[in-house]
């Protein structure tokens, strides 16, 4: 089905005069000298930043070298006291968070009378290779005190997503070392590990050797460009997202789909070299997993002693961060927790807006230690886990109260529009 003799192909050629095949082999081209060869599945015209996507008015209300942080205009008569500081990946944008109104998280959560912060991270270069976790848990930490500043709350909300929730636990980590957990209220997890303890496709890969040489690759050039790891991951799903647009675009002749994901998706970013390091040290070791078995900023993470109240959300098809996985990075936590399984993928489990008819998910209450117990024992609800997030974080976002119209304050006054300028560097 891949070649030329696929029925669907032979008869696109002769219904189209032979354009189809022109078409495919100009598309072809231009992935070989643009797209590192790999077919592309979007189609980027359909979209710009700023404009159709990450469209949420706001402003950006602090910058420092690694981040800008974002305020969002209210949406709402009245909102909570208490705000949301949202941690997206590094390795990819935050307006995963914020596509188009539709599927858009972040108006979910303004119309619903929550605050809204976002951290959009720096696209980093070369010039950037020494930024460690302990740089980012250093940045992260000045995004929190600014939001509390300017929320005039003393403990806001965390949420963070992949391996921001990696970041966010550890900056919690680090306050609770520094006896100043009281920063924070409640933390957030999607789809996020810190028990990196799993088999993956990937993992036949990590042997010492590779690990090795994976690091000294990035060190040479001084960052991982992202287009690598989203090669890694198309091949560990090929037919999804390899072999199905080769049939559309090459031999159908035909331009991918303009899809709001997938633009985000090949919207990559660049991880620098100490931290792509630290994070392949990670998974090798799994440190977070004993006590003290991670240092950042000079003190050592134990998140048993996090005793904050979590809510963890894993997808039951994501190749990326197994569901059993995640499952078991709650149980590293301290406080109370609870653990939501969405029927979807790694993506699809965070853009999971109500109305999908086909969308469900499993909630135990009562989390064992074995995650296939609390599987049996889970009970499934259809729809989207977005309510029931909402029910759980109302409680403790505070009173609500009329929201205050202007962003930002006189310490941290508004540097320019939401999206800012750091996500649309390439």
């Amino acid at each position: 089905s891949n070649s030329l003799l696929n029925p669907l192909a032979v008869k696109e050629l002769f219904n189209t005069g032979g354009q189809s095949l022109v078409r495919g082999v100009a598309h072809l081209l231009d992935d070989l000298r643009h797209n590192d060869g790999l077919p592309r599945q979007v189609d980027e015209r359909a979209f710009e930043v700023g404009g159709n996507l990450a469209a949420t008015p706001g402003a950006v209300v602090f910058r420092n070298e690694m981040l800008e942080l974002i305020q969002y205009k209210p949406m709402s008569e009245k909102q909570h006291a208490r705000p949301v500081l949202v941690v997206p990946p590094q390795i990819n944008k935050y307006y995963i968070f914020d596509l188009q109104p539709n599927n858009s998280y972040v108006q979910y959560m303004l119309k619903h009378g929550l605050q809204v912060f976002m951290v959009s991270w720096r696209n980093p270069d070369p010039r950037h290779r020494e930024w460690g976790l302990s740089s980012y848990v250093q940045a992260l930490e000045e995004a929190l005190n600014a939001c509390r500043s300017i929320s005039g709350s003393r403990d806001p909300n965390l949420m963070g997503a992949c391996a921001g929730g990696l970041t966010m636990a550890a900056l919690q980590g680090h306050l609770q070392a520094k006896h100043q957990l009281r920063k924070v209220r409640s933390a957030t997890y999607l789809v996020s590990l810190l028990d990196s303890q799993f088999e993956s496709p990937a993992s036949l890969f990590a042997d010492e050797q590779t690990i090795e040489a994976a690091k000294r690759r990035s060190y040479q050039r001084g960052v991982l460009d992202g287009g690598e790891v989203a090669r890694i991951f198309a091949w560990m799903r090929p037919n999804d997202l390899i072999w199905n647009y080769w049939v559309n675009n090459y031999l159908l002749g035909k331009t991918p789909p303009a899809f709001d994901i997938l633009y985000w998706n090949a919207d990559s970013t660049r991880l620098p070299a100490a931290l792509h390091g630290e994070l392949l040290d990670f998974f090798k070791l799994n440190p977070l997993a004993h006590a003290t078995g991670l240092e950042v900023c000079g003190t050592p993470i134990d998140l048993k002693q996090v005793d904050l109240d979590s809510f963890t959300v894993a997808g039951s098809n994501d190749h990326i961060t197994p569901w059993d996985a995640v499952y078991r990075s709650a149980l590293l936590l301290g406080g109370e927790r609870r653990f939501v399984l969405s029927n979807s993928g790694h993506i699809q489990s965070i853009i999971n807006p109500p109305g999908n008819p086909k969308a469900y998910y499993l909630d135990n209450p009562r989390l064992s230690s074995d995650p296939r117990a609390w599987f049996h024992d889970a009970q499934r609800s259809d729809g989207s886990w977005w309510p029931l997030w909402l029910e759980w974080i109302t409680p403790r976002s505070g009173p609500l109260k009329a929201p205050r119209l202007e962003l930002g304050n006189a310490t941290y006054p508004p540097l320019g529009p939401a999206p800012g300028t750091y996500v649309l560097t390439r």
